[in-house]
């Protein structure tokens, strides 16, 4: 799951990117509304935290702007007025679902995983293909019943390859959904990390390189 992170209070900013992140999620961040679409022009995401007081655009604008371009991203918009005439404000502009500050971490996470399921197609609790299983709840991989400890990244590619059923998934879609904007797209981040999941993943390997198009777990 891709996010952006539109909120102007930096450290916050920063603090929410960094523990969504250990999420195994590839997050972006912007600190006003000019930037926040920019990047919404240039990248898929699939959850869009947004700070409703952002200054230059202001975050109402902002999510007017999502509706308007009809952009797939689903919107969670953060506020520090939590009455309930703020929240239909909100709610009414757009926004999928709203939180006011201060909030919990934990209930931050869960509504950015409810978003990011609505935004796509839901994923089972479990994936699992060539005797490979994902434990989506407890962030966890067994290969034929053997529990395999995969870094971040790691996660997050075995997840895309699981997730696309035998389909061929491409480096360029990895590095989009898997890493942030600030990856070098000529980088060899995704096979450098291929293989170290195929090592962890042990023999026979699973993960199969089709030439010029990417890779599959048929």
């Amino acid at each position: 799951m891709r996010v952006l992170v539109a909120e102007d209070e930096r450290m916050l900013a920063d603090s929410i990117a960094e523990g969504l992140r250990g999420e195994a999620l590839a997050v972006d961040v912007a600190y006003d509304g000019e930037a926040a679409l920019e990047r919404l022009g240039v990248h898929d995401y699939d959850v869009l935290i947004l700070d409703r007081d952002l200054p230059g655009v202001h975050g109402d604008e902002v999510c007017r702007t999502v509706v308007e371009r009809e952009w797939l991203v689903r919107v969670l918009m953060l506020t520090a007025s939590g009455d309930v005439r703020s929240r239909v404000s909100g709610l009414s502009l757009g926004a999928d679902d709203y939180l006011p500050k201060p909030f919990a971490f934990e209930e931050l996470v869960a509504r950015v995983h409810a978003l990011g399921r609505r935004a796509r197609r839901a994923d089972p609790p479990m994936l699992e293909r060539a005797g490979v299983r994902l434990d989506w709840a407890h962030r966890q991989v067994f290969r034929d019943g053997v529990y395999v400890p995969l870094a971040r990244k790691e996660f997050g590619v075995l997840a895309e390859l699981l997730r696309a059923q035998g389909a061929v998934v491409s480096a360029e879609n990895l590095l989009e959904k898997v890493w942030d904007e600030h990856i070098d797209p000529f980088t060899n981040t995704v096979r450098t990390t291929m293989m170290k999941l195929r090592k962890k993943l042990g023999e026979p390997q699973v993960i199969e390189t089709v030439p010029g198009s990417g890779y599959r777990i048929p």
